[in-house]
């Protein structure tokens, strides 16, 4: 069939083959087929959808276009997890130790920060010495080993999934939920895990901004999983303000030990608490019933704490990091508050107006090309529903440029919205899927 005719064949809403797919996607990363070709499948793929089984294909046709992660050899259930972004998401810092320590390996490919998203890989470089530049052997030896690696995605995972996501970027479609799904599990199932938990963001600092979209993708993306072989669940949380209290690198990896010695933030500790049930129970180590006690015994029993010390010093990293951090993370030159010039309660708190203060500052990047400042970033002292008297602290900002500092500054402020009446906060988790 012409790749006219296979084109055609999606305008008019009609479902494409396997074949079909594969000899137009495969074209394309060889250069045979143009990028206007791709771009008219593209946008017909916009309007029409793809179906379950269409989504499922292009997935595994993006897969096989590069290398895969065989961990047949790691012995144990091997399980990962991915997150659509956030800001404030260190949950792969706190979750990767805590079920690695109840059993589990955790091994995962992560990505780095674009926008007014932070990248977990950018999180782990503010630790000194930690590297993330981890080739398939190493990988896969720490992760037999001491249960958890983590290491930085590759040009040889789904190169066409890349090659189609720079022309998806420019040419507006971008937002398509089966695209979406097709991209994102097209790299998830490069690496050979039994089980993936998908951690789907929704609110005004998520990519999907309302919950039916969220819940549309979370299980678009579970259907692949499955259709994959893959045990594979979903939790939708909430990202109408940052998670945690902290946003920027270093200030994150802080966020995240203190929550693995018991002492984090609620919303944060509670996302924690339930994605690593949840992915407890995809490996075969927990039940309904006995999950939250064992998550709650990592924490308590400091094993989970443990874990993480021998991850970082496994990658490079100071082998008495969490109990010393302090003398290893440097503070900003610069750190100052944020004062509220109302009172009355938070109702609102932009998650990505904060996202962007915090890139401006240098902790996220405009481009691929921007060098990341790891100790930059913003303390949120007051979350939605809590009460402000005029003049008390609403945030803290982190910086090394007094011209930035002072720029940012009223742009978190303006962040905050406010209440005269009490305000009931969001849930941290909508669903369980």
């Amino acid at each position: 069939m012409r790749i006219y005719d296979i084109i055609l064949k999606k305008r008019n809403g009609l479902e494409n083959t396997r074949s079909e797919i594969e000899e137009l996607v495969m074209g394309y990363v060889k250069g045979a087929v143009p990028d206007y070709q791709m771009t008219a499948w593209l946008m017909a793929v916009y309007f029409n959808h793809l179906s379950p089984g269409e989504r499922s294909y292009l997935t595994h046709i993006m897969l096989n276009s590069g290398e895969r992660i065989d961990l047949s050899s790691i012995e144990g259930i091997k399980v990962d997890k991915h997150s659509t972004g956030g800001v404030g998401d260190k949950v792969t810092l706190v979750v990767g130790p805590v079920v690695a320590s109840c059993g589990l390996v955790f091994a995962k490919l992560s990505g780095r920060g674009l926008g007014h998203t932070g990248g977990t890989i950018d999180k782990l470089e503010s630790i000194p010495g930690f590297t993330t530049s981890l080739d398939a052997d190493r990988f896969k030896r720490q992760a037999s080993r001491i249960g958890i690696a983590i290491a930085g995605q590759t040009a040889e995972v789904a190169p066409a999934d890349k090659k189609i996501y720079a022309l998806r970027d420019v040419t507006a479609t971008v937002e398509e939920i089966s695209l979406i799904a097709s991209s994102i599990m097209s790299k998830k199932l490069a690496i050979d895990s039994d089980g993936i938990l998908l951690d789907v963001k929704t609110g005004r600092g998520a990519f999907m901004k309302n919950f039916e979209d969220a819940r549309e993708l979370a299980l678009a993306m579970i259907d692949i999983g499955e259709r994959g072989g893959k045990k594979v669940g979903a939790v939708i949380s909430d990202m109408d303000q940052p998670l945690g209290r902290m946003v920027g690198n270093s200030l994150e990896v802080i966020e995240a030990i203190e929550t693995l010695k018991g002492n984090g933030p609620a919303d944060f500790e509670l996302l924690c608490q339930v994605i690593s049930e949840r992915m407890l129970i995809i490996g075969g180590r927990a039940d309904e019933q006995s999950a939250p006690g064992i998550v709650k015994d990592a924490i308590d029993s400091g094993k989970a704490l443990a874990k993480f010390d021998g991850f970082v010093a496994a990658q490079g990293g100071p082998t008495d990091f969490s109990t010393n951090y302090r003398k290893y993370l440097s503070p900003a030159g610069i750190i100052e508050e944020v004062k509220a010039e109302c009172d009355g309660f938070v109702s609102g708190i932009d998650a990505e107006g904060v996202g962007l203060v915090c890139m401006r500052l240098g902790a996220g990047r405009k481009t691929k090309e921007d060098v990341i400042d790891p100790v930059v970033g913003v303390e949120l002292v007051k979350k939605i529903g809590d009460r402000v008297a005029r003049g008390e602290t609403l945030a803290i900002i982190h910086g090394n440029s007094r011209e930035l500092v002072e720029l940012e500054k009223k742009a978190l402020t303006e962040t905050f919205s406010f209440s005269s009446g009490e305000v009931v906060p969001p849930p941290t988790v909508h669903e369980v899927l």
